[in-house]
């Protein structure tokens, strides 16, 4: 599996999508040497709603692209620096954007390596106080198309930061051009913990493990369809599901996933069982 054309979706609106597009500009090739070369390559497409919704997007431009990653602005109620990556999707309620039980398809193996260019980039030019950190698969829009969100959180200081936008799109570009679906990586879905995922942050940088969808223990109590949509969604094939034990919520909740994963025969491992 491998992706040769990349389309990176902003709104103008939104000043960190902006920031991230702008920096990303600098690293794209001639299109038509990139087509000489065979090489991967991107183009941009600004949006002029929120990028959240459906009905903002051209879905037939969206489907003349093999992987599609959104670059937006994250907000959060504690207003913390932070740089984000998180596959588009709504296990429950489509509150902001997307529909109601439907993920986007994502590939953990692009999400791994994305995140790993994130974290090299920040050390290297020095990005500092940010958290580097997945979140919980969330918010929409719902496309067809493999695809991601790339953030910048969560104040108009850092979504025009600079430095912040140019080492998301320095990211980007190297995840794009560099690319390897790694068939020694196993590949999961993650389940339990808070939103932003601190045991499979530990994970998805330091160890073999690649994580596509994360369900997070607010969704709970979990369903089979949740699980089975996850899996589904999830372009590479699922090796086990990776469970975060003690963000599992109450023996209720755990019982339930025990006659999930039995019922529809899937592996488990707990964090802790991961080497790091």
């Amino acid at each position: 599996m491998s992706y040769e054309k990349y389309l990176v979706v902003a709104s103008k609106k939104d000043r960190a999508g902006i920031n991230i597009t702008t920096q990303l500009s600098q690293f794209r090739e001639n299109p038509l040497f990139s087509s000489l070369k065979k090489t991967p390559s991107f183009d941009f497409y600004l949006v002029e709603d929120e990028i959240i919704q459906t009905r903002s997007l051209d879905l037939d431009r969206i489907n003349q692209y093999d992987f599609i990653i959104f670059a937006s602005k994250h907000e959060s109620e504690k207003g913390e620096k932070s740089l984000t990556v998180h596959a588009p999707g709504n296990f429950r309620e489509a509150r902001f954007g997307g529909e109601k039980g439907k993920l986007c398809r994502t590939s953990a193996m692009f999400q791994k390596q994305l995140f790993e260019k994130l974290i090299e980039n920040a050390e290297k030019y020095h990005l500092r106080d940010y958290d580097l950190t997945m979140e919980a698969t969330h918010h929409g829009p719902l496309i067809d198309k493999p695809c991601l969100f790339a953030e910048i959180g969560s104040t108009e200081n850092e979504w025009r930061d600079n430095k912040a936008g140019f080492v998301v799109a320095k990211a980007i570009s190297e995840a794009i051009e560099e690319f390897k679906p790694n068939p020694y990586n196993e590949v999961v879905i993650a389940i339990g913990g808070p939103h932003y995922c601190p045991n499979f942050n530990k994970i998805q940088a330091s160890s073999n493990i690649a994580i596509s969808h994360v369900i997070s223990q607010y969704v709970f109590p979990l369903t089979e369809e949740m699980v089975k949509e996850a899996i589904q969604k999830t372009e590479e094939e699922i090796d086990f599901v990776l469970l975060d034990w003690k963000g599992l919520g109450n023996e209720e909740h755990r019982k339930i996933l025990k006659g999930i994963l039995d019922k529809l025969y899937l592996n488990s491992k707990k964090t802790s069982d991961i080497k790091k």
